[in-house]
């Protein structure tokens, strides 16, 4: 994989480093093709490898990688927390549909498959007293 193409999976999955110019870790410095300061989560991997395995200071390996200390800090505890997957920034916002509980999701795949996703809201405020929006309903559907 080339390096262009390395860069544009990253884009694609949300894995661009924040600030790849401020990565100026030795690993990163050089011509090689395996390490890359775009790449978040290796950058992040780096540099708690830095600390733990180098022996370098928090606040050293937090700034050659392009982090805050308490970045550091917040890195540190998510990958002691859950390992490499844990390094993978959760995205944005909440997740999912707030009100489909699993009674009133129930109620939304039982109902007649003929009707639209505003009749079965409908519906579902009458019976719940929940306000759905129909294009919730219709994702519900599509499950």
């Amino acid at each position: 994989m080339s390096q262009e193409q390395r860069r544009q999976v990253l884009e694609d999955l949300g894995l661009v480093h924040p600030r790849p110019e401020a990565v100026n870790a030795p690993l990163f410095g050089g011509g090689d093709r395996f390490f890359l300061a775009e790449d978040r989560l290796q950058v992040k991997y780096e540099m708690l490898r830095a600390h733990v395995v180098d022996g370098w200071s928090v606040t050293a390996a937090a700034e050659g990688h392009g982090y805050s200390r308490a970045s550091f800090y917040v890195v540190s505890a998510a990958f002691e927390a859950g390992g490499m997957a844990r390094l993978l920034d959760e995205r944005p916002g909440r997740r999912g549909p707030l009100k489909l509980t699993g009674e009133v999701a129930a109620f939304v795949l039982g109902a007649d498959g003929s009707l639209s996703g505003a009749e079965v809201a409908r519906q579902v405020e009458a019976r719940f007293g929940v306000v759905l929006h129909r294009r919730t309903v219709e994702r519900a559907r599509q499950r």
